[in-house]
């Protein structure tokens, strides 16, 4: 089994975590329909999900490194496809959402056109008495309304702002595991290149033990030959002098 401090469960973990997050904005858009918030979210969501598709991306690269040999990092196919669809289904969640968001962004920038069109019809009107009296309420209205769509961009943008302050220490942590990843393979491939020099060195010393032995044999068999012919020599030598000079 896996162990929970794979690399892979790691940047799951923190991938996780954001589309949690990224479902959670993408809700609150769903359900507002102020004009000045629905475009704030709509930047939020969108930014969140191009963050998050570029971290699928890297642990799907991080993926078919441990595919080529899936024994050497401790897991089997079974687990590289689970991995993979896990990837896969994380991908098609995010650009749900956006494309969403992008279709109600574009719907979004059509009827703002009408509306605006419309109040342009109404202002061509004639009427001095309740121009002046609408000019007045509509002066005070927008000092009002300015100040408090002030106070909520100014509270929007903090709120961006920290969120981009953990998105920031998300990729970092992200790519610091990348990072380890990389010097891992690196690492384990030079042992391997090592290992492989090793083997060629040790099979070519085996090589050359094994004709000097074989030479050793060959020169040991030849001088045998020569001794047992010389006591054949001196043998025929001693029965010739004992039978014939005794």
């Amino acid at each position: 089994m896996p162990s929970a401090q794979d690399p892979f469960y790691v940047v799951k973990e923190e991938i996780q975590d954001s589309i949690d997050k990224l479902q959670s904005s993408y809700h609150q858009w769903e359900s507002t329909s102020d004009g000045g918030d629905r475009t704030n979210l709509s930047k939020e969501v969108l930014t969140a999900c191009e963050s998050i598709e570029w971290q699928v991306d890297e642990l799907d690269k991080a993926i078919s490194v441990a595919s080529r040999d899936p024994s050497w990092y401790g897991i089997d196919e079974v687990e590289i496809e689970n991995r993979r669809r896990w990837t896969s289904s994380a991908r098609t969640q995010v650009r749900t959402m956006k494309n969403s968001v992008e279709a109600g962004k574009a719907s979004n920038v059509t009827n703002h056109a009408s509306v605006n069109g419309m109040r342009r019809e109404l202002m061509r009107l004639p009427n001095s008495h309740q121009a002046d009296t609408s000019n007045q309420y509509t002066a005070n209205h927008n000092d009002d309304f300015i100040e408090s769509e002030s106070d909520r961009q100014m509270l929007l943008m903090k709120k961006q702002d920290e969120e981009l302050d953990e998105l920031s220490l998300s990729v970092q942590r992200i790519g610091g595991v990348g990072l380890t990843i990389h010097e891992e393979l690196l690492a384990q491939e030079k042992i391997i290149d090592e290992l492989g020099n090793e083997m060629d060195s040790t099979s070519n010393r085996l090589d050359f033990v094994q004709k000097k032995v074989a030479m050793v044999m060959k020169k040991a068999s030849a001088k045998g030959q020569i001794m047992m012919i010389l006591g054949l020599l001196a043998l025929f030598i001693f029965l010739f002098i004992l039978v014939f000079f005794t």
